[in-house]
């Protein structure tokens, strides 16, 4: 029998694709390649999994966007991400806040997407 085996990749509708593009190479550090995606590679440091799950449709979680998904990206360091974010101009919609499952914070991308920064707890910085 067939099954999943892990997330392949995320796919994102844009009416702005090359601001879109540029925001998460600028802001969230992603390598894009000539074909105007990216691949991002797990190092020893990212986790080595990747969660699914499916919220109710009247979550409050993904408030304040109205897209019917939310991207969770895991990060290697919140804090100094968290500061690069503001560097450049962004602003952090929620969080930091910390729990048994690790560090979290929120930001929306240019389309009012939030995105969903995650560092689990073993890779947490004091």
């Amino acid at each position: 029998m067939g099954r999943v085996v892990g997330i392949g990749g995320l796919f994102i509708k844009s009416p702005q694709p090359s601001v879109m593009r540029a925001w998460y190479r600028d802001v969230l550090g992603l390598n894009l390649e000539e074909w105007g995606g990216g691949v991002i590679q797990r190092e020893n440091s990212a986790p080595n999994y990747q969660v699914w799950t499916i919220f109710p449709s009247d979550t409050e979680y993904y408030t304040p966007s109205q897209s019917p998904f939310m991207l969770n990206l895991a990060v290697d360091d919140l804090g100094a991400l968290i500061s690069q974010i503001r560097n450049l101009g962004s602003d952090i919609c929620g969080g930091p806040e910390v729990n048994e499952y690790g560090s979290f914070a929120w930001i929306l991308d240019p389309d009012g997407n939030k995105i969903e920064l995650w560092q689990k707890p073993e890779l947490e910085t004091e």
